[in-house]
């Protein structure tokens, strides 16, 4: 499946997503293999103010645009729309004793965040990212999706 922006949706199997985890770290594969948060106010992302595109750390699938990125003083970085709505897949979270909308990467199920409908104009819509989960990819600066070795 080709996305309406004209990046490759297919699913990894499971040796391919394995394969692109064997380069995370400890701390980027908790968070995007198991679902967990990196503590507020640390991701490494959060200041960022360059122009670019926000990309899946595993995978590459670009995810959000920098013009698209707000400061919600939440800790985490925030966007109000995705670069292609279909690069990201939505599910119900019921842990921590609440209903959430958890978002992950449509290629490669990597877990990025939380969407909330607490967000600015035109949208209101706030997507709180992991750093973690993220690569920044500058203006300028050719993007790819990642290939597993196979």
């Amino acid at each position: 499946m080709i996305s309406s922006s004209g990046f490759d949706l297919g699913p990894l199997n499971p040796l391919e997503r394995e394969a692109l985890a064997s380069t995370l770290d400890a701390e980027e594969r908790r968070v995007l293999l198991n679902q967990g948060t990196e503590p507020p106010f640390c991701g490494g992302l959060l200041q960022n103010k360059a122009s670019g595109t926000y990309c899946c750390k595993l995978c590459g699938l670009p995810l959000f645009k920098s013009a698209a990125k707000f400061e919600s003083g939440t800790g985490w970085p925030s966007f109000f729309q995705p670069y292609d709505p279909q690069h990201i897949r939505e599910l119900k979270d019921l842990s921590h004793g609440r209903v959430r909308t958890e978002i992950r990467c449509q290629r490669c199920d990597g877990h990025l965040g939380h969407v909330f409908d607490d967000g600015p104009a035109p949208t209101g819509l706030r997507y709180c990212l992991n750093s973690v989960s993220l690569e920044f990819a500058a203006d300028g600066q050719a993007l790819a999706l990642k290939q597993p070795a196979r």
